[in-house]
């Protein structure tokens, strides 16, 4: 091919798809960060809004579209009020994650750890907060605690946990097959309807969920129930069983023929 005609390829083809391919990738990501808070409300109504308009245009229905187009501009500003914490944690999600970046899963065998060492202290009713990073970086809630950066362990987690230790009222963060830091606080939960009867940690847990990617795994210390909290939801009182089964799935662990080895 001629320069001329590499030129024309580039303008009608190489790149037209390369801006389609862009655009789909980011209303994909954006569409999943949506999702996993309660401003898909807000983008539900928004859409529901311009489908009305739209139709109200194409038929011409004058009054209609006079009204539209009187109330929008106050509609938007009272939807962006009404819905500001969650367009909020939107915001901070998008400056803190890291969509090109794959950061460290955790092993098979460190679930195993990790689950194991649950069921020790919910057994021993050793209150715990686990956090287990996804995409989105916590670096600002890893300065709150102390940084350790150790292998993951059981006897480390339950040390961390015990109740004459200085980090047992923190968070664990774990990232890949490390402990990175302990001791750590999170942010409480703003929402209002949430159970009176939880308390500190379930509250600090779905506080972290809900402006965050972070799955963390809440160990009761009045009664041992395990709670996994995660995408803006807490489930209460699960089985060890159940727990281990959706952190696979979240996690999205595989197994590797080269055999699960530390990292």
């Amino acid at each position: 091919m001629n320069p001329l005609t590499d030129n024309i390829v580039m303008r009608q083809f190489v790149r037209p798809a390369l801006d389609i391919l862009l655009l789909a990738y980011l209303f994909y990501e954006g569409w999943n960060l949506l999702v996993q808070t309660r401003a898909v409300q807000l983008a539900k109504g928004f859409a529901a809004m311009v489908a009305v308009y739209v139709v109200a245009f194409f038929l011409k229905l004058d009054t209609l579209l006079l009204i539209l187009n009187t109330l929008f501009p106050g509609l938007v500003i009272a939807l962006a009020i009404i819905f500001q914490p969650e367009l909020r944690r939107v915001f901070t999600r998008i400056g803190q994650g890291e969509w090109f970046r794959l950061s460290p899963r955790v092993r098979t065998h460190s679930l195993e750890t990790i689950t194991n060492s649950i069921d020790v202290l919910s057994s021993k009713r050793m209150g715990a907060l686990v956090v287990l990073t996804r995409s989105t970086g916590l670096k600002n809630i890893i300065e709150t605690g102390t940084r350790l950066n150790a292998e993951l362990s059981s006897s480390l987690l339950l040390t961390v946990f015990a109740n004459n230790t200085p980090l047992h009222d923190g968070a664990v963060i774990i990232t890949g097959s490390r402990v990175v830091a302990a001791g750590c606080f999170l942010p409480l939960s703003e929402q209002s309807a949430i159970r009176r009867s939880f308390g500190t940690r379930h509250r600090a847990a779905l506080g972290l969920v809900e402006e965050t990617d972070a799955v963390v795994v809440v160990v009761s210390e009045e009664n041992g129930a395990i709670s996994l909290a995660y995408d803006a939801n807490l489930l209460y009182d699960l089985t060890l069983d159940e727990v281990g089964e959706r952190l696979e799935a979240l996690l999205e662990l595989r197994e590797r023929g080269d055999g699960d080895v530390a990292d």
